[in-house]
């Protein structure tokens, strides 16, 4: 009985580890997550034709949408 006992501890602290164990990113082929940087200060008119700057928005939540045509 002491030897199921211990068959079955060393089964369950296997299983753990493996869930545990680091995944193998580089075999996966998974891209390194890079932070965010900080938007570079600009300024640009609103529909009143008043200059509106980025910095003056910080803490608010902005939404840009840049669009050309060409």
């Amino acid at each position: 009985m002491r030897r199921f006992i211990s068959l079955v501890a060393a089964a369950v602290l296997f299983t753990a580890a493996a869930v545990w164990a680091a995944p193998d990113f580089d075999s996966m082929k998974v891209e390194r997550y890079e932070p965010p940087k900080p938007a570079p200060a600009f300024e640009l008119p609103d529909l009143q034709g008043k200059t509106q700057r980025l910095e003056d928005l910080k803490g608010k939540v902005v939404l840009l949408f840049f669009w050309a045509t060409w």
